[in-house]
């Protein structure tokens, strides 16, 4: 269910920031044939509305060194101790998301290896040492592609 606070303009400035998140305010002002003033409210407006989360730099793993990417599916000896082992989770650097999931899982990691020795290491002397049932493991090829969730402003009733 879309945000019945967002308008027209904010949509504009959601769509082009997720195009390229450092657009200069300047740039989405023509573009929206507003002041830069009035692009950095509504800016700050969606940071605090939570529609926008923040901006990173994106880092292409392989070239520092992280040549394996890995989801493991984890099955949870005891499903009450999801925030413990989420705290875990946090303590391992190779790990950069992790869902609690419905279906087959009961959570599941994207991690980053260096290799998969760097990968079975991180299985073996982290992971199972968090008293976690079984897990699976699929170990990708190659990332095709990645992309922002769409943009389209939705029509009120």
């Amino acid at each position: 269910m879309a945000n019945s606070k967002l308008d027209s303009l904010d949509f504009k400035i959601l769509k082009m920031l997720s195009l390229n998140a450092r657009k200069p305010y300047l740039e989405i002002a023509r573009s929206c044939n507003v002041s830069g003033a009035a692009i950095h409210q509504r800016i700050q407006k969606l940071y605090s509305m939570g529609v926008i989360n923040g901006s990173i730099t994106l880092i292409n793993p392989s070239a520092v060194g992280y040549d394996t990417c890995a989801y493991i599916g984890f099955f949870l000896n005891d499903p009450s101790k999801f925030n413990e082992v989420v705290d875990r989770l946090k303590a391992i650097p190779e790990v950069v998301e992790c869902y609690f999931t419905t279906g087959k899982y009961d959570m599941f990691v994207k991690l980053y290896a260096q290799n998969n020795d760097h990968l079975l290491s991180v299985i073996h002397d982290k992971f199972l040492k968090m008293g976690l049932g079984r897990s699976e493991t699929l170990i990708t090829f190659k990332e095709v592609f990645k992309r922002q969730i769409p943009i389209n402003e939705v029509a009120e009733d």
